[in-house]
């Protein structure tokens, strides 16, 4: 069985509104999540993703009220994330609707979360997200990934919203979040994020080659033929695009025509 390839919309949200930016830097207002949730619905995409990307930050939890409506009016996959520390906080995200919940600054800083959660809800239902950037300092513990222009670096884990760098190795972590029970890995390049230069390509496909979950590529959509290379040269599972949808500039068919043409598996 041929496995089809998928196209989300992902929706970062502060203060109850959609907002994009470059670098994790410079947000702008791109208006409000249920209406372009479903109109992202109409367009066929194959899930939806709400990233509450200021909550961990200030300290508090996601936007409920936003996560119930837009279950109300969507009929496909929703997955949320943002300032869920708790498996409390997991039920109540689901509870409002949500198929799944992402997890990132709070499973770095409790791995076990990841575990807890799976154990709880099941392993589909647990995505780890992980905002990654490049290192070239010397380190004896990093997996060093080769870049396109023929050096080497490793990438960090970054977190509360790309600001407080780890130490973490990327690829070990993408290991141990599969061994705790993630279901899937939303990756974000720092490097990429709101460039439109396309998807950070190395780290991409060395996560997917080193972890058997499903891995959803983020940050960098700028044409049509970065899908194409998150698909083939990414070998990611997903592709994950924001600001290419919310301000027109492609649609989710426009994607998936493309697509399709170039021999890429995606549903109707």
């Amino acid at each position: 069985m041929v496995l089809t390839r998928r196209i989300i919309p992902c929706l970062d949200l502060k203060d109850g509104r959609v907002v994009k930016g470059t670098h994790f830097l410079k947000l702008r207002d791109a208006g409000d999540p249920v209406e372009l949730a479903g109109r992202y619905n109409e367009q066929g995409a194959d899930e939806v993703v709400f990233l509450d990307i200021t909550a961990s930050k200030e300290k508090r939890g996601t936007i409920i009220d936003v996560v119930q409506r837009a279950a109300d009016e969507l009929f496909l996959p929703l997955t949320v994330g943002g300032g869920i520390r708790s498996l409390e906080d997991i039920q109540q995200i689901l509870r409002a609707g949500a198929d799944k919940v992402s997890v990132n600054t709070s499973a770095v800083h409790d791995p076990t979360l990841i575990t807890k959660g799976a154990e709880s809800f099941g392993t589909q239902c647990m995505v780890v997200a992980m905002d990654v950037r490049r290192n070239f300092t010397p380190n004896p513990e990093g997996t060093p990934v080769m870049l396109h222009n023929g050096g080497t670096c490793w990438y960090e884990v970054v977190i509360y919203g790309g600001s407080n760098p780890t130490g973490i190795d990327a690829i070990q972590w993408a290991k141990e979040a599969e061994v705790r029970g993630a279901g899937e890995i939303l990756l974000t390049s720092m490097e990429t994020d709101g460039t439109k230069k396309g998807f950070d390509i190395a780290i991409t496909a060395a996560i997917s080659e080193a972890a058997g979950i499903p891995v959803i590529a983020s940050g960098g959509v700028g044409t049509l033929d970065h899908f194409y290379e998150g698909f083939t040269a990414g070998k990611a599972d997903a592709c994950l695009a924001a600001s290419v949808f919310h301000y027109g500039e492609f649609t989710i068919r426009d994607v998936k025509d493309y697509l399709a043409a170039r021999g890429i598996p995606v549903r109707p």
